[in-house]
């Protein structure tokens, strides 16, 4: 009687999509590098980080930002600009640093180096984004407490809709900054962009007129921005409602939108 042999082969513990311990490691490596990197750079450190914080002390000694306004619904101005400082972080790190960073990196080829390596360039601009989300994050919280023990601005009634709104704006600002890396082929013209963007959504955030006081057409047209968006959901937020769904929708849109954007234009040449 003839019998057949069959070959078996012992199953893979290893997921076919799952990333190589390797791959894993040269990422992290990279993730650690960046944060050196900034934490090497006193401009970035001091505009992301310490600047929002800083004008707020400046503002808050102001006697009146610290009187009750009933244009503002019996708001000081200092509680309405802790969100403000909140934003300034994530414009600063999103429109203003993270693009110069990328377009230094390819200025000067390490992008393109980096292809002909194990470690991909989309690993690089990970790294950045984590590292510039993260460094804003930070700079939200160190108002918040700033905020809160200096000048007794509660802290945000509605926490959970307070973060939402705050995830979306960070991710927000930081695919407006990837548009800004994609579209400027040199650190020099990605600092011109980040400028001309910058002053923009400053406005929008409400830094030199807060949403809340601005003209009810001018308020329309600010709150179809990101800045404008978001700063309305962190004010709902903070006075203890959840951030409205238009608002969060706008970020979620322009978040879509720009990341779309981006992936488009980005070179890595």
């Amino acid at each position: 009687m003839n019998t057949t042999a069959s070959n078996t082969t012992a199953p893979s513990t290893t997921a076919p999509n799952a990333p190589a311990p390797h791959t894993t490691l040269l990422n992290t490596a990279v993730l650690r590098t960046e944060f050196r990197l900034f934490r090497r750079e006193p401009g970035a450190v001091f505009w992301i980080l310490l600047f929002p914080t800083l004008l707020l002390v400046i503002l808050g000694s102001i006697p009146s930002f610290r009187e009750s306004d009933d244009a503002l619904g019996g708001q000081r101005l200092i509680d309405v600009y802790v969100p403000v400082a909140v934003l300034i972080s994530l414009i600063m790190a999103g429109v203003q640093s993270m693009p110069q960073a990328l377009t230094g990196y390819r200025e000067r080829g390490i992008l393109r180096r980096m292809s002909a390596t194990p470690v991909r360039p989309a690993a690089l601009l990970t790294a950045q984004m984590t590292v510039q989300g993260a460094a804003a994050l930070v700079s939200a919280l160190l108002a918040l407490a700033v905020g809160r023990i200096a000048f007794g601005v509660r802290l945000p009634g509605q926490p959970v809709g307070y973060l939402v709104a705050l995830a979306l704006a960070a991710l927000a600002a930081l695919a407006l900054g990837s548009v800004v890396a994609a579209v400027s082929g040199t650190t020099k013209i990605a600092g011109a962009v980040g400028t001309m963007v910058f002053f923009p959504m400053m406005f929008c955030a409400g830094l030199w007129l807060p949403v809340q006081s601005m003209p009810h057409t001018l308020a329309r047209i600010v709150g179809v921005t990101p800045f404008g968006a978001a700063a309305r959901a962190l004010g709902e937020a903070a006075t203890g409602h959840w951030p409205g769904w238009e608002h969060l929708g706008v970020l979620a849109l322009w978040t879509v939108l720009l990341t779309a954007a981006a992936a488009r234009w980005f070179r890595w040449e």
